[in-house]
């Protein structure tokens, strides 16, 4: 819980840069990034709680394997759920009020029962430990992309657009 913590920091520090594009890096903004990760960690956190853990039951997953050993997703392989894509009107006020947002549930993950699950679109039920696995090679997955973005000389600041 603490390496999730420390990467939401991590986001916190990216949000001046909200505006940064960089197309040969990803078609998304900095902002873009920061704000998708803040939306898979309030819905996974919502779908754990809202799970029945006596309904979870571990199944083989060879994609979940394989990132999990890798403790990576491969760039340009996944595409975002439409429930966790940002829409483009957001700004550093909407993206700190929810990082208070994300702050504020991220507790509650001490509070649930270990076969609590989320069923996730490719790497199927992940009940509260690889779920946070996930939430932590995704976020960073982000970061990622995010710094590429930012120490990118031909970035475009889209204000100046």
């Amino acid at each position: 819980m603490e390496k999730l913590r420390t990467l939401i920091k991590e986001l916190e520090n990216k949000i001046e840069n909200f505006e940064l594009i960089n197309p040969a890096i990803s078609s998304s903004s900095v902002g873009w990034h920061i704000e998708h990760s803040f939306l898979v960690i309030n819905v996974i956190i919502e779908g754990l709680k809202k799970s029945n853990p006596n309904d979870y039951k571990w199944k083989f997953n060879l994609k979940r394997i394989y990132v999990y050993s890798i403790n990576k997703i491969p760039r340009g392989r996944g595409q975002a759920p439409k429930r966790v894509q940002p829409q483009n009107n957001f700004s550093p006020e909407s993206l700190k009020n929810h990082l208070a947002i994300t702050s504020e549930k991220l507790p509650e993950l001490n509070n649930l029962n270990p076969h609590n699950y989320i069923e996730h679109p490719v790497f199927g039920k992940l009940n509260v430990k690889p779920a946070l696995k996930f939430l932590f090679i995704h976020t960073r997955h982000h970061i990622d992309i995010i710094n590429d973005i930012i120490n990118k000389k031909d970035n475009i600041n889209r204000s100046a657009e």
